[in-house]
């Protein structure tokens, strides 16, 4: 996976972030993967993105694969968007971008969100793939919510997701290595079989809806808007679009330029369909970044 690409450790203020980057320095893009995964989700889309031009920039997000971050606090503020973004723009600092796109999957594109709002002057573009804010699904949340999207309630309780995931990660965390490709199965299936990456993955999610979601409605009720140009994919295989419609109707409500249609896939899109999704992502950057 990923050759050419430099994979090295950048120690930011309270995490240790594992880095796979390569390019030139000309627009950059940083690319942050979802729950369960790791930074080699993107191993069949960040070559092709390098190919198009694009300095590429992949990430495991505090706690998850190999990266390390904090101890959980009381509050889940360690472990929230906020500070996943924090993490990502030092990281950025110190491979010497300053201005670069971000697209983020699943989880990743609340940190993308999240990145986007707090550092608006450092993000060129946004892509959201499988995604809506987190506040909105709680607005939205009724019983077909809560029974696709069980999980996000029982992650949120205290030690017990812990005790059944570690008892038996393998048969709690599924994946298919010729679906996944071998080495990031490999790597992806190492990492959820470590108590230390499962509780950072539960703190992820029990900052969604604690903090995470305070941020979103602050953001709301300032009247807050992104500015840069977003790309909004999903699906069509996965239920983002089944239970709300066209999720561009709801990022409308959150950014002024707003594009995107759906993916011939399951939820794993970068793993499912990299031809599809990489084209789509350089369509939309050499538009927002195109070369100086």
């Amino acid at each position: 996976m990923f050759e050419g690409f430099t994979e090295e450790f950048v120690d930011v203020a309270d995490a240790r972030i594992l880095v796979r980057h390569a390019g030139d320095g000309r627009r950059p893009v940083l690319l942050l993967h979802g729950h369960p995964r790791t930074s080699a989700t993107w191993h069949r889309v960040a070559p092709r993105l390098l190919e198009a031009g694009f300095t590429v920039v992949c990430a495991d997000l505090r706690g998850y694969g190999r990266s390390v971050g904090p101890e959980p606090t009381r509050d889940h503020a360690a472990h929230s968007k906020r500070a996943v973004a924090r993490d990502m723009v030092q990281v950025m600092d110190r491979l010497g971008h300053d201005r670069f796109a971000v697209v983020g999957h699943d989880r990743g594109s609340l940190v993308a969100l999240r990145l986007a709002f707090d550092h608006p002057d450092r993000v060129s573009a946004f892509g959201g793939l499988d995604c809506i804010p987190v506040s909105e699904h709680l607005a939205r949340a009724d019983a077909r919510f809560a029974t696709l999207w069980w999980h996000w309630f029982f992650f949120a309780q205290p030690e017990a997701p812990e005790r059944v995931i570690n008892a038996d990660p393998d048969a709690w965390y599924r994946g298919d290595p010729e679906v996944m490709g071998r080495e990031n199965h490999d790597e992806w299936r190492a990492a959820v079989r470590d108590p230390r990456v499962v509780r950072a993955m539960l703190e992820d999610y029990r900052a969604g809806l604690t903090v995470d979601a305070d941020h979103e409605r602050a953001d709301r009720a300032a009247g807050r808007m992104l500015t840069m140009p977003v790309l909004v994919l999903w699906s069509l295989r996965d239920d983002l679009e089944q239970l709300y419609g066209d999720p561009r109707l709801i990022w409308h409500d959150w950014a002024h330029d707003v594009q995107g249609h759906g993916i011939d896939s399951g939820h794993h899109m970068a793993e499912e369909a990299p031809d599809e999704l990489a084209t789509a992502l350089t369509r939309f950057l050499d538009a927002a970044t195109p070369l100086a």
